[in-house]
């Protein structure tokens, strides 16, 4: 089974963002489909189900991120109502927080430094490692604001201290874990996209590699023994997203888990729950 949230005005309704992974469910016709009340659940704390199965049922998760110990409460009030999720809150927990699974990756990811949320960071020891440098927490960033892509040699420990005030304020309540400073990385571009994948690992199989940036259809995909490497970490249910450097090698920018990562704008959303299904099968 698929368990998409509701819309917020209609719990007979899917999410209206989530419109069309629904329909691309329904029209390949191999799956059961359930919503849960998105304002009772994201609210309220409440869990309401349009679906009572008499006996325990498998499910799979589309639908926006918790923090770990909301998806927690949310694995186990499913559970009682004979609903299991494939990803466990454990599993959840390490591809959703990426310092978790950093030291899984890091041989092919950019360095980084963590630090406790609202920490004095001493930026000077920062410009000391690194020559380029961006900002998020433990889960996400602030991409599509005035907050700076990245900072250089040229910031000041006053100027970051104000930036990093404008940081927390725009992640809010969706703050998560700590602070994460990673090296920033020199992606190639064909023209003006960049080269990125997503990868949805499922089961431990390569399901799925979607062109991740709004890259052509001329560019390369990452190398098949990079993407093989991380087929077996401890989840059924998973992204990484990979990115070509400017000197043709190929790095982890990514991770997340499976149920709350996005599929790609260009991606066949039918080919996906296709590959879903019999990965799990």
């Amino acid at each position: 089974m698929i368990l998409f949230p509701s819309s917020y005005f209609d719990i007979d309704k899917v999410d209206e963002d989530l419109q069309k992974e629904y329909e691309a469910v329904v029209a390949t016709g191999l799956f059961d489909v359930a919503l849960f009340g998105y304002d009772e659940w994201f609210n309220n704390n409440k869990l309401v189900v349009r679906y009572a199965p008499d006996s325990e049922i498998t499910a799979v998760y589309r639908g926006w991120m918790m923090k770990p110990d909301q998806y927690e409460k949310f694995y186990q009030k499913l559970l009682e109502k004979n609903i299991r999720l494939v990803t466990t809150p454990k599993q959840y927990e390490l591809m959703h927080i990426f310092p978790n699974i950093y030291e899984y990756v890091k041989a092919d990811t950019a360095k980084m430094f963590m630090y406790p949320l609202h920490a004095h960071i001493d930026v000077e020891e920062i410009k000391h490692y690194f020559d380029r440098f961006m900002i998020k927490d433990y889960v996400k960033s602030v991409k599509g604001t005035e907050f700076p892509r990245f900072f250089d040699q040229t910031i000041t420990q006053d100027q970051f201290d104000k930036w990093m005030e404008v940081f927390y304020k725009y992640r809010g309540e969706l703050l998560t874990g700590g602070i994460c400073i990673k090296e920033c990385l020199d992606l190639k571009r064909y023209g003006e996209r960049t080269n990125e994948y997503r990868v949805f690992y499922i089961n431990h199989e390569i399901a799925t590699i979607s062109r991740n940036s709004g890259q052509g259809n001329y560019v390369s995909e990452p190398p098949r023994d990079l993407m093989e490497k991380y087929r077996k970490l401890d989840s059924p249910y998973y992204t990484i997203d990979y990115a070509e450097l400017q000197d043709g090698a190929w790095r982890i920018i990514e991770a997340g888990d499976g149920e709350v990562s996005g599929l790609s704008d260009n991606q066949d959303y039918e080919a996906y729950f296709r590959a879903l299904y019999h990965c799990f099968r």
